[in-house]
C-alpha cells in the first residue's frame, strides 16, 4: 500500500540513500557533497539549474559514472556502481527524454528485449505478447503490444520504456526531463502513469524545470546547486520562491527584467506568406528596438514561419523585405550576410555541433572574419569564444572541450553566442529557455532585453505564456497555419491568449 503524498518519512525505510557523493571531471568538481534520500510510494522531485550536477548525480545511479567518495545504498545493501546493466538488474531504471526504442521490434520486443520468454527453444510469442499488455494495463494505458515502435510518438515511447522498467520489478524509477516534448494532454497522461507507479510502491525520481508541474505531482523535493544538496523538503513546506532561492542562491525578484527601449524604424516586412501545408497568409512587421511575441499551440506553425523568413525553409507566397530590401527564398546564407540570425528550437540538432569544441561553436558563424588567407587563427577563435563566455557567463572548464560536455543551458548560452557575435539586425530566437533553468531563463532575458534596448529587432517564439508576456512589446497569435490575433504588452492577458489560440475566443 503506497505511503500518503505528503506524510512524513519517519514511517517508512529509505529505499536508496545516496550520502556526500563526489565527483570530478578534470578540474570540473561535478558533485561536492551531494545527497538524495528516496523513499517508496513517494514522487520525489530532483531539481537545480543546469549544471548543478543532476545529470552527474542520475548517471551514478545508472551505473554511468561511479562517485570518487561518498557512498550509495540501495535495500540497505552497497549499490554496485559503474555497470548499466548492474544498476539495472540491482532495481534501478532511468527514463530519459527521448527514449531509445529498437524502431523494427513489436512493443513487446522491447519491453522484454534481451530477456524474452523462451518455451522449448524458442521464444514464447503468446506470453510475451500477454504479460507486456498486462504491464500497460497495470499502468492505466491502452497500448498494443503488437505493433512495432517505428512512429510512435514520445510519450508513447516513454510509457514502453516504464513497462519495460516494471518488467525488471525496479525499485527506483527516474524520469528525467519526461515532459520537454509532450503537449498537455500527454503530460496528464504521464502524470497518471507516474501515481500508478507511486501506488505501486515505486519510488519515482522526477526531474523538470516546470515547477507548476513539481508541486502539482511530487511529495518531495530536492534541490542541488553547484554539485552539493542544499535542501531536501516535503513539497508542501515549500513553495515556488524558496525552491528558485535555493536553486539558485540567490532572490530572483524579476524573471523577465524588461528594459525600455525606443521603438524604431521597420526592420523586417513580411507580406502574405504562404507554404502549402504549413502556414498561410502571414504578414506582419518588426520594428528595431522592439520584441515581437510569436504564440500559439504546439503545431500551430510558429517554428516554420520563423524557418521561412530565415530562408531554411522555401515559401510558395509572398515576400520578405529586411531593412528595405526584399530577398528571394530559400537561401539562409543571404539573410545571414543581409544581417538575420536564427536561434533555432533543437539547439543540439539545428543549433550545434555537439562533438566539436566550444570556440568552435561558437566561431562558426564568424569564419570569413576570423580567418586570414583562407586559414582560420585559432587564438581568433578561443578569444572569441572567451569574451562571450565572459558576457553570457558559461560555466566551463576549457573552451577547447566539447560542447556535450556542457549542461544544457550552457548550451543554449553558446547557440547564443555563435549568433550573437554576427550582431544583427533582426534576431530570431525559438523556444529561447527550452529545458533550462530559472536562473538562467533570467540572465538569456536580461541578454535580449538589452540588445533590444540597443536597437535590435527581435521574434521571440515561446510555448511559455509567461515568457511571452513577460518580454514581447507586442503578441501574434498563431493557430493552424495562420495568424488569428494581435495583443499589445498592455492588452495582452493568459486568458485572451488562449482563447484565441485555442479557437475559444475570435476577439
Amino acid at each position: 500500500m503506497a505511503t500518503p503524498r505528503g506524510a512524513s518519512a519517519d514511517s517508512k525505510t529509505a529505499v536508496l540513500e545516496m550520502r556526500d557523493a563526489k565527483k570530478a571531471f578534470g578540474g570540473v568538481q561535478a558533485l561536492n557533497g551531494a545527497e538524495l534520500i528516496l523513499y517508496p510510494g513517494e514522487i520525489h522531485a530532483l531539481l537545480g539549474e543546469n549544471g548543478a550536477g543532476k545529470s552527474t548525480l542520475l548517471k551514478s545511479l545508472a551505473g554511468v559514472h561511479k562517485i570518487d567518495s561518498g557512498s550509495i545504498t540501495l535495500n540497505g545493501q552497497a549499490f554496485e556502481q559503474g555497470s548499466t546493466r548492474a544498476a539495472r538488474d540491482q532495481g534501478i531504471a532511468v527514463i530519459y527524454q527521448e527514449p531509445s526504442l529498437f524502431p523494427d521490434l513489436t512493443l513487446a520486443e522491447n519491453v522484454f528485449v534481451g530477456r524474452q520468454p523462451i518455451k522449448g527453444k524458442t521464444v514464447d510469442w503468446a506470453t510475451m505478447e500477454r504479460e507486456a499488455r498486462e504491464l500497460f494495463t497495470q499502468l492505466g494505458v491502452t497500448l498494443d503490444p503488437q505493433i512495432r515502435a517505428r512512429g510512435l510518438s514520445i510519450a508513447d515511447q516513454q510509457i514502453v520504456e516504464i513497462a519495460k522498467a516494471l518488467s525488471i520489478k525496479a525499485s527506483v524509477i527516474v524520469m528525467d526531463e519526461p515532459t520537454a516534448a509532450l503537449s498537455s494532454k500527454e503530460v496528464d497522461r504521464l502524470f497518471k502513469v507516474a501515481r500508478n507507479l507511486e501506488a505501486q510502491n515505486c519510488a519515482v525520481v522526477f526531474v523538470s524545470h516546470r515547477l507548476d508541474e513539481v508541486f502539482a505531482l511530487c511529495s518531495r523535493i530536492t534541490i542541488m546547486r553547484d554539485g552539493a544538496t542544499v535542501g531536501s523538503a516535503l513539497a508542501k513546506d515549500l513553495d515556488e520562491a524558496k525552491v528558485i532561492k535555493l536553486m539558485v542562491g540567490r532572490e530572483i525578484s524579476e524573471l523577465f527584467p524588461k528594459l525600455p527601449a525606443k521603438i524604431g524604424d521597420v526592420v523586417l516586412k513580411v507580406e502574405g506568406l504562404g507554404l502549402d501545408g504549413q502556414f498561410a497568409d502571414i504578414s506582419f512587421e518588426v520594428r528595431a528596438g522592439e520584441i515581437l511575441g510569436l504564440a500559439g499551440l504546439v503545431g500551430s506553425g510558429r517554428s516554420e514561419v520563423v524557418r521561412a523568413v530565415f530562408g531554411v525553409d522555401k515559401y510558395d507566397r509572398g515576400s520578405v523585405t529586411l531593412k528595405g530590401k526584399q530577398y528571394k527564398p530559400g537561401n539562409p546564407a543571404v539573410m545571414m550576410a543581409a544581417g538575420m540570425a536564427l536561434v533555432p528550437e533543437d539547439r543540439r540538432q539545428q543549433g550545434l555541433f555537439m562533438p566539436q569544441s566550444i570556440e568552435k561553436n561558437s566561431a562558426v558563424t564568424m569564419l570569413k572574419r576570423l580567418s586570414r588567407a583562407l586559414i582560420i587563427r585559432a587564438k581568433s577563435e578561443g578569444k572569441l569564444a572567451a569574451e562571450w563566455g565572459k558576457t553570457l557567463q558559461l560555466k566551463y572548464a576549457d573552451v577547447k572541450d566539447p560542447v556535450e560536455r556542457l549542461s544544457g543551458g550552457n548550451q543554449q548560452k553558446v547557440v547564443l553566442a555563435k549568433w550573437l557575435s554576427t550582431n544583427p539586425d533582426l534576431l530570431i530566437v525559438d523556444e529561447p529557455t527550452r529545458g533550462i533553468d530559472v536562473g538562467t531563463k533570467s540572465e538569456v532575458h536580461k541578454l535580449l532585453s538589452q540588445k533590444a534596448q540597443d536597437g535590435m529587432a527581435i521574434i521571440m517564439v515561446s510555448s511559455e505564456l509567461p515568457e511571452v508576456m513577460g518580454m514581447a512589446d507586442r503578441i501574434l497569435v498563431m493557430r493552424e497555419g495562420r495568424l488569428v490575433g494581435e495583443f499589445d504588452r498592455k492588452q495582452a492577458t493568459a486568458e485572451k491568449i488562449i482563447a484565441v489560440a485555442t479557437g475559444a475566443s475570435s476577439k
